[in-house]
C-alpha cells in the first residue's frame, strides 16, 4: 500500500450539526471512486470502485481505495450508495464487504445486478440490497437520499441528493446531457432545478470532460460510422468495447441485423454482462443475431463482440493481437473496431494492441481515425448549464485527474459559485452553517491487490519490481569460515536481465575479495556488514562500467 503525504494536519473533531465529506478515491485519478459522508456519528458511502494498474504497477491486479480511515468505524456505516455499474464505481464493493459483510448496498436494478456476480465470487451471500429508481427517496440513518436519473454510457445511472440538517449535497456521479439517448432516459434537469431552487449547499460534479469545450456528442451520432465500417468490411469484424457498455453493444447488434451478420460474445465479462442486460430488458437482441459459437457463420457473416478495448494484457483483444487467443486468430482482411475511449494511462498498452492487430493484417478502426465512440461524461458546456441551473453555494469537483478538477473548478467560478474547493484523495471537507471548507487530511493512499494479497504490497516492493524489470538482478555469494574468518568460496557473481555475460564481473572479483579480507582482518564478522560491503563495491563497479543500477542481492554464508 502506498500513502500520500499531504501537507495538512489531521482534521479536528467534527462540530455538532456539521457534515463531513471524505473523498478516499477518484480525486486525482480516473478510477477507484469513493466518497464518505459523516453526520451525527454515522457514515454513508457513495461508490466504491477500483483503479486499473498502469505500467509502473508491475504485477498488480487492481488498486482499491484506502479503507484505513474508516476501518475502525465499520459499524457506523449505514449504507453504500452506488451511482452506476462501472468498475471504477463498484469494483471495490466486495473488498469493503469482506471487512463487514452486512453493510446495505443501494443502487438501481442494473447496477446491483452487475454487483451480484462479484459478491458471489467473494462468497458474500447475505449482503442486504435495496433497489432504487429515479424519483425515489430512502432514509439511511440520518441521511435522506433522493435519487435522480442521469444519462451516462451505461443504463440506469443515478445522481443522489443527500439531505441532512447540515444541508443538501448533490452528487452527480458520472453523467452527461445527451438529449437523444439510445434508451430515451435523459438527465433529469428538472430535478436538478428543483433541488437548486430549494438550495444545494454542496455540489459534487463529474470533472472528466471539464477541459473539453461545448457539449458531448450524442450516442446516436456514431451509428452511421459503425454502419460504414460494417458496409465496407468484407471479412470478419471484431468490435472491442467495455463489457459494461450496453448502449454500444446495442448499436453493434442493430448494425449486425441490418447487414445480416451474426454476433458472438468473446470474453467472460462480456458474456456475463450482456446476459444480465438482456434478462433485465436493457439490451434488445434482434431475433437470430446472437450465436454461441464464433464460427457459427462464415467469416464475412460474423461479428465478435470482445473485451479488451483498453489494452488489458489478459483480455480477449490483447490475446488476439499477440496470437495467443485459444479460439480467435486474426487474419488479413479482418476489421477490428475499437469502440471505446482512451483512458489516461492506457495509451501505450492500447497502441501496442493496435500495432499487433495491424501487423497481423487487420484494418483497425478507432476513435483516432473515425467517429466510433463518444464520451459518457459532460463537457464544459453541460457543466456550465448545470451550475446555472443548480446555483450551489459550494462546489467540490470530483472524478478526474488534477487538471480535470481544476478545469471544472474554473467553470464553477465563471458562473458565480461563491466557494469552489479543489481537493485530493484524503482531504477532509466540513460543511458547517452552509459554508464548506477543507479542515485537514487523512493518511490514505493506494491499496494494491496482488493475487490473493490485499494491501500487503508496499511502494518499496513495487519499486523493487520496477528495478528488476528495468535494470536487472545480480546475486553475489561468498562462504566464510566461521572459525578462521577466511574466505572459503567465492565471491560468485550471477546476473539476470543484463545484456553482458557473467565474465564481465571478472574485473571486480579481486576488489571484492580485497574489501572482504580487509573487513575481516579488522574484526568485522557480522554477515549484514559484510553483505553491505559487497553491495557497495559491486554497485559502484556496475554503475561506473555498465551504466546500470540493478538490484544487488549479496549473501554471506558461514561454513
Amino acid at each position: 500500500m502506498s500513502h500520500m503525504h499531504l501537507e495538512l494536519d489531521p482534521p479536528p473533531k467534527l462540530r455538532p450539526g456539521g457534515l463531513r465529506v471524505m473523498p478516499l478515491g477518484g480525486l486525482g485519478e480516473v478510477g477507484r471512486n469513493m466518497t464518505v459522508f459523516e453526520f451525527d456519528g454515522k457514515l454513508l458511502i457513495v461508490d466504491c470502485g477500483v483503479l486499473f494498474p498502469e505500467e509502473h504497477h508491475p504485477g498488480v491486479d487492481l488498486i482499491l481505495p484506502d479503507f484505513g480511515p474508516i476501518r475502525h468505524r465499520l459499524e457506523d456505516i449505514v449504507g453504500i450508495v452506488l451511482t452506476h455499474g462501472h468498475e471504477d464505481h463498484i469494483g471495490g464493493v466486495p473488498y469493503l464487504l469482506r471487512e463487514r459483510d452486512n453493510i446495505p448496498i443501494i443502487g438501481s436494478k442494473l447496477t446491483l445486478a452487475l454487483v451480484d456476480p462479484k459478491l458471489k465470487e467473494h462468497r458474500l451471500k447475505e449482503v442486504p440490497r435495496h433497489v432504487v429508481s429515479e424519483g425515489e427517496t430512502l432514509d439511511l440513518g440520518p441521511f435522506k437520499c433522493e435519487f435522480v436519473a442521469v444519462n451516462h454510457s451505461i443504463p440506469d445511472a443515478l445522481a443522489v441528493a443527500i439531505k441532512t440538517p447540515a444541508g443538501v449535497v448533490l452528487h452527480t456521479g458520472d453523467f452527461k446531457m445527451d438529449q437523444l439517448p439510445l434508451d430515451g432516459r435523459i438527465t433529469d434537469l428538472r430535478a436538478f432545478a428543483r433541488l437548486g431552487e430549494a438550495g444545494v449547499d454542496l455540489f459534487l460534479t463529474d470533472s472528466t470532460n471539464a477541459e473539453v469545450p461545448g457539449f458531448t456528442t450524442p450516442e446516436r451520432n456514431i451509428t452511421p460510422a459503425i454502419d460504414a465500417v460494417f458496409a465496407r468490411s468484407e471479412k470478419r469484424i471484431v468490435v472491442a468495447s467495455f463489457a459494461s457498455h450496453i448502449h454500444r453493444v446495442q448499436q453493434v447488434l442493430d448494425a449486425a441485423a441490418r447487414h445480416k451478420r451474426k454476433v458472438a460474445y468473446v470474453g467472460r465479462s462480456m458474456v456475463r454482462n450482456m446476459q444480465i442486460a438482456r434478462e433485465l430488458g436493457y439490451l434488445k437482441v434482434p431475433d437470430g443475431v446472437v450465436v454461441d459459437k464464433i464460427d457459427a457463420a462464415p467469416p464475412h457473416k460474423m461479428v465478435l463482440m470482445s473485451t479488451g478495448s483498453q489494452g488489458e494484457p489478459m483480455a480477449a483483444l490483447s490475446r488476439m493481437a499477440n496470437s495467443s487467443h485459444p479460439q480467435v486468430q486474426i487474419e488479413p482482411g479482418d476489421t477490428v473496431l475499437m469502440a471505446s475511449s482512451l483512458i489516461p494511462g492506457n495509451e501505450n498498452a492500447i497502441y501496442r494492441v493496435i500495432d499487433g492487430l495491424t501487423k497481423l493484417g487487420a484494418s483497425v478502426v478507432h476513435k483516432g481515425n473515425a467517429l466510433v465512440h463518444v464520451s459518457g461524461h459532460a463537457s464544459a458546456g453541460e457543466l456550465l448549464y448545470c451550475y446555472n441551473i443548480v446555483k450551489p453555494s459550494n462546489v467540490l469537483p470530483v472524478h478526474g485527474e488534477i487538471r480535470h478538477l481544476h478545469a471544472n473548478g474554473a467553470l464553477a467560478r465563471k458562473t458565480g459559485v461563491p466557494n469552489v474547493l479543489l481537493a485530493e484523495d484524503g482531504f477532509v471537507i466540513d460543511l458547517i452553517d452552509g459554508h464548506a471548507a477543507i479542515t485537514g487530511a487523512l493518511d490514505c493512499g493506494y491499496v494494491y491487490v496482488d493475487g490473493s494479497s490485499v494491501g500487503d504490497l508496499s511502494e518499496t516492493e513495487l519499486k523493487d519490481r520496477r528495478i528488476l524489470g528495468d535494470e536487472g538482478f545480480i546475486s553475489v555469494v561468498v562462504v566464510i569460515d566461521s572459525t578462521t574468518g577466511k574466505i572459503v568460496t567465492g565471491p560468485e557473481i550471477h546476473a539476470r536481465g543484463l545484456a553482458e555475460e557473467d565474465s564481465v564481473f571478472d574485473e571486480i572479483q579481486p576488489r571484492l575479495v580485497s574489501a572482504l579480507e580487509e573487513a575481516l582482518s579488522e574484526g568485522a564478522h557480522d554477515s549484514r556488514q559484510l553483505e553491505q560491503i559487497m553491495r557497495r563495491t559491486l554497485g559502484s563497479f556496475v554503475g561506473r562500467t555498465l551504466r546500470r543500477r540493478p538490484m544487488i542481492v549479496p549473501i554471506v554464508l558461514e561454513a
